[in-house]
């Protein structure tokens, strides 16, 4: 198991300020995004933010195993593609109904990061009302059942819980959180489901410690949590074309609890004029 950073105070105010960039750039999408706009104008605009805050995308190059570089500023998904969209695969204008994703990782003097928040064009119906209210509880539900001393295990339980036990809609599989600090992607990975076998998910058991810094990130469907990939291509779709939401956090563990870094995400509009 690779090693879980723990942040000193000086790394945890750098992450904070790379934190308020992601939010400042949401808060341009809330303003943007509209109609008509289409998803190479919408991911410019990420990438000009980004810029005016003395912070780069750290998504854009991004390579993991078997895929070529992620073309995009920021990850922008749409209705069933639920992480990893960008314009190169999607570059129809937004319409009225549209479920749009927007995943942002700012790096700010050698920190990140990194938040996604679901937004509405248009009043949405009551299904995607609920959805997106389900994606919002589910992240307060996982982070209030953080503790220092529990277990990665207590988020999963209590998103898992909450979304597939009460609510009836579908936790994607395969994806989850992650640490968050220097690097994109940094230990541990955190599901947003129990582990269904032994060595599933091998860090459930892992404590939190104060100073970790994890991105939470509940991605949840109408219709089912299996997932469709294109060889080769980067966005992940429903498996069965359902509706999805997908929303993430930056969550510092501290001695008495977590803070949340990306709160102020919450206080933006996620229903969009038409």
């Amino acid at each position: 198991m690779r090693p879980i950073p723990v942040l000193n105070p000086k790394e945890i105010d750098q992450c904070r300020a790379a934190a308020e960039v992601v939010v400042k750039v949401h808060q341009m999408v809330v303003d943007r995004l509209r109609p008509g706009v289409t998803p190479t104008q919408l991911d410019r605009w990420v990438g000009e933010t980004l810029w005016e805050h003395n912070a780069k995308s750290c998504f854009l190059g991004y390579r993991v195993q078997r895929l070529p570089p992620f073309p995009g500023q920021a990850c922008i998904s749409r209705n069933e593609c639920v992480v990893h969209g960008h314009p190169s695969n999607d570059e129809l204008p937004f319409a009225q109904g549209d479920l749009v994703k927007v995943d942002v990782g700012a790096l700010k003097n050698g920190f990140i990061g990194d938040a996604a928040w679901t937004y509405h064009l248009g009043q949405p119906n009551p299904s995607d009302r609920a959805l997106m209210d389900a994606g919002i509880a589910s992240l307060r539900a996982g982070i209030a059942a953080i503790k220092p001393g529990g277990e990665l295990l207590d988020w999963a339980v209590a998103v898992q819980d909450l979304v597939e036990g009460q609510l009836g809609l579908h936790l994607v599989r395969g994806f989850g959180g992650h640490g968050v600090g220097r690097q994109l992607h940094e230990a541990p990975f955190i599901a947003n489901v129990r582990p269904s076998y032994p060595g599933e998910w091998t860090e459930c058991r892992v404590r939190w410690k104060p100073g970790m810094l994890v991105a939470l990130e509940p991605m949840i469907a109408t219709g089912t949590g299996e997932t469709t990939q294109e060889h080769r291509a980067w966005p992940i779709n429903i498996a069965d074309g359902s509706r999805s939401v997908h929303h993430e956090h930056d969550v510092l563990i501290t001695e008495t609890g977590t803070e949340i870094l990306t709160e102020a995400l919450e206080s933006l509009p996620d229903e969009l004029p038409v």
